[in-house]
């Protein structure tokens, strides 16, 4: 007997349980590719795999919907792992240990996955099932988590649906109808080395809240990094310094709380007055939004110190100070949702240069591409090399989807109230798939799960059947 056994619906919570056996961490995709392989070859049902490893389970369609449009189900393979201290799992072979808590399933002192496991056992659950049903193509994608890879490089040439079902959502009261492309775009300080003497100082911005660069870009999160420009402009005011280096954050995607930086000053005394000054001005403006900031100011010792050229310590701290950040535009098609915007995810230093790393959203393609061409023009006139790499499209929000009409419907009917229909200011492959499948139908829907990519994550039990129920009978009105 299963950990899940008995829990309904118990299909779907049995192949739950047998993925979450598997190891399948992003990059890992070996195993729970040939997973997928083998459930359709027991079953006899046709499937293709491609070389990314990912798998299109295809079925035909229940009686009575042999002429009606095939429907694509989509989810993703892989998850993300993270453990708590003492938890003896290796993600490489091992899998999963699964305990149910109440109404919620939780693993032992890891992450889930139920993002995107669930989807994962919903899709093989129909295909295992006898429901009513049109054709069926079921697409298992792989490394979604680092970068919709899998979904980037798969050939929709094998796709002949034009709707498509996402199941990688987390709140079931939701259906998303949009969501942002993006890139990343690292701005170059390129400098040499000087020597001066003086007093080395460490002046660090930490205890900011910090927080995701897309659906929190918007949350009054204060960047780190930019702050830090902020402190350094006030320390150049009050004497000359040089910046011996400078580091903060360490992903494009999160916006940084923490920013430390070293420099030298011939008057170790009189910039430490400046930069706390500068700092109680900062404390009291954002006290409201970030309570726990504090700047400490730590004394290195005296000498003679190797620091980057003036040239180049002028243009960082006017990058810092005058490059855009945040949010961008608000929508005008969707109240509430920030359309396009960017994040200084990471500021750091290296033996020959300084890197300004920042990721750039928006829901619509046009506005990302003017806001590439927007800071590609500032390093240009900044003196600054820049370079663009990571793109993936945006899914733009599309009026008048039968899919999203039949759903919210069922939706209603079954809770006694109407769905939030979002906009999702953060990747999905919804967005990959609507760029290479002209005229695609899409929603993304999903069960409820609370600290997805922790090791606190809960996937509710009684939503997964809800969605499971709404599932089913969107598709059986598919004709």
């Amino acid at each position: 007997m299963g950990v899940l056994s008995g829990i309904e619906p118990e299909r779907v919570f049995g192949f739950f349980e047998e993925i979450s056996a598997v190891p399948r961490g992003s990059g890992d995709m070996e195993r729970i590719s040939k997973y997928c392989e083998d459930f359709a070859l027991s079953r006899g049902l046709r499937y293709a795999r491609d070389e990314a490893g990912n798998v299109i389970i295809y079925k035909d369609a229940s009686a009575g919907y042999e002429n009606s449009e095939p429907v694509i189900l989509q989810g993703h393979l892989d998850m993300v792992c993270q453990k708590n201290d003492g938890i003896g799992i290796d993600f490489k072979k091992d899998g999963i240990s699964l305990a149910v808590d109440g109404g919620y399933i939780r693993a032992e002192g890891t992450t889930l996955g139920a993002d995107n496991g669930i989807a994962a056992a919903m899709m093989l659950a129909i295909l295992d099932g006898s429901y009513a049903h049109p054709p069926l193509e079921a697409v298992f994608t792989v490394d979604e988590e680092i970068g919709m890879l899998g979904a980037a490089a798969l050939d929709t040439r094998a796709l002949k649906a034009r709707r498509m079902i996402n199941l990688d959502s987390e709140e079931i009261d939701t259906v998303t109808v949009s969501c942002a492309g993006g890139s990343d775009l690292v701005m170059r300080i390129p400098f040499k080395r000087e020597v001066i003497g003086g007093a080395r100082i460490a002046a660090a911005v930490r205890g900011l809240r910090g927080g995701h660069s897309g659906v929190e870009i918007n949350s009054g999160c204060v960047n780190a990094d930019m702050l830090m420009g902020r402190l350094l402009s006030a320390a150049a005011r009050s004497s000359d310094l040089g910046i011996i280096a400078i580091n903060g954050g360490d992903k494009g995607n999160a916006i940084p709380n923490a920013c430390r930086a070293e420099i030298a000053v011939p008057d170790a005394e009189k910039t430490a007055a400046a930069l706390k000054r500068e700092a109680e001005i900062i404390k009291a403006e954002i006290a409201a939004r970030e309570p726990g900031f504090e700047f400490d100011i730590e004394a290195l010792g005296s000498g003679e110190h190797e620091v980057i050229d003036s040239a180049s310590c002028k243009k960082l701290i006017f990058a810092l100070m005058c490059a855009p950040n945040g949010v961008m535009q608000m929508s005008a098609d969707i109240d509430g949702l920030v359309e396009t915007s960017l994040n200084l995810g990471i500021l750091k230093t290296d033996d020959e240069s300084i890197a300004l790393h920042f990721t750039l959203r928006s829901n619509k393609q046009s506005a990302l591409e003017y806001l590439e061409r927007r800071l590609r023009a500032f390093a240009e006139y900044s003196g600054l090399e820049a370079e663009a790499f990571g793109h993936y499209p945006p899914w733009e929000y599309a009026e008048g989807s039968e899919l999203l009409e039949r759903y919210v419907r069922i939706y209603t009917e079954k809770t006694g109230e109407p769905p939030q229909i979002a906009a999702l200011h953060a990747g999905l492959e919804c967005g990959t798939f609507a760029a290479k499948i002209d005229g695609l139908e899409c929603i993304s829907i999903g069960p409820q799960m609370y600290d997805v990519h922790t090791t606190a994550e809960r996937l509710d039990t009684g939503s997964v059947k809800v969605l499971f129920e709404m599932l089913l009978e969107l598709l059986k009105e598919c004709r």
